[in-house]
């Protein structure tokens, strides 16, 4: 076989072919070439549509795009988002702790918790806490089964941004809840063994020792958990909270009838806002993943770099 090869590159029996007298066809591809050609037809006509089609109506785009109700459902979105995460990972820290306790009560208590947050949909939660004055006309607080000491109208209490607030956090929770956990078991035992024999209570080594080394698990979906909060924030339209897609939904209602320009404009700010959190995710990612021998991913941005810088290596060295 060997000297097959050798006949055809044109060397004599029993001489060794050079590297050079070598040809090296690359492995095609053409379904690659398919695929990019069906995807720059559909790319093309997107962009035809969005150049020729007038219903798109640009100029309300323009026009309503720092509107003050949209900016002030942009300030809702986020106050929402913030609080309901803040929330959702506090409580879902102290569920997965409870999870992972060697007291059955509190162990059955977390699992009973998640299991009826996740087992529910968020927009029913919503409205419940929207509905609470329902159940209950007033709130108090006092001596269980005793006297008051002071009452509270429910609904001056549970208006319909704290309904939102509850609904979106507490649900959250439960999801962060597993976040956690999961983070926490990925932490060798060993490592709370140890604590224990320098004298650590399960306390102290959980902050010091346990939850910083969680935090490499537990960052990448919770971040992808806080920009999923940030769309799900469109939800609390139905308890009448104006929130950046309420606010949209206000507009078109009641002047313009136009509904696709403005969610063209909500659907702008959200793909703004949605950028900037998967731009900290990155950023908290690499501090809290330094130390490891997992390399991080690239981005796509990098990717595109890198391919270039090995295009143009070949061509440098041929021109030097």
């Amino acid at each position: 076989m060997t000297q097959d090869v050798d006949q055809r590159a044109g060397a004599r029996p029993g001489d060794q072919a050079s590297p050079d007298d070598l040809v090296v066809v690359p492995v095609r591809h053409p379904l690659r070439w398919v695929a990019v050609v069906v995807l720059g037809v559909l790319v093309a006509m997107l962009v035809h549509s969005l150049v020729v089609n007038p219903a798109w109506r640009w100029s309300y785009v323009q026009g309503y795009f720092t509107d003050g109700q949209i900016t002030d459902g942009i300030v809702v979105t986020l106050e929402l988002t913030g609080l309901a995460m803040a929330i959702g990972i506090v409580f879902g820290v102290v569920l997965a702790v409870m999870r992972m306790s060697p007291n059955p009560v509190l162990s059955s208590a977390a699992w009973f918790y998640t299991w009826f947050f996740r087992g529910t949909p968020v927009l029913v939660q919503l409205l419940f806490w929207f509905s609470f004055a329902y159940l209950f006309s007033n709130l108090s607080i006092g001596v269980p089964f005793g006297p008051r000491f002071h009452t509270w109208d429910t609904n001056s209490i549970i208006t319909p941004f704290v309904a939102g607030v509850l609904g979106l956090g507490l649900n959250e929770a439960a999801y962060m809840s597993e976040i956690a956990r999961a983070g926490l078991l990925s932490v060798n035992e060993g490592q709370s063994e140890a604590a224990a024999a320098l004298g650590m209570s399960r306390t102290l080594a959980l902050r010091r020792i346990v939850l910083p080394q969680a935090m490499r698990v537990i960052i990448p979906p919770t971040g992808n958990e806080t920009i999923s909060m940030l769309k799900t924030t469109s939800l609390v339209i139905v308890i009448s909270l104006n929130d950046l897609t309420g606010a949209a939904q206000n507009i078109y209602n009641q002047a313009t009838f136009l509904q696709i320009p403005l969610l063209v404009v909500a659907s702008i700010w959200y793909l703004i806002m949605t950028s900037i959190l998967s731009v900290g995710q990155y950023f908290l990612e690499r501090r809290f993943g330094r130390g490891t021998s997992r390399t991080q991913a690239p981005r796509p941005w990098q990717r595109l770099l890198a391919q270039y810088r090995a295009q143009r290596a070949p061509q440098s060295a041929a021109s030097s």
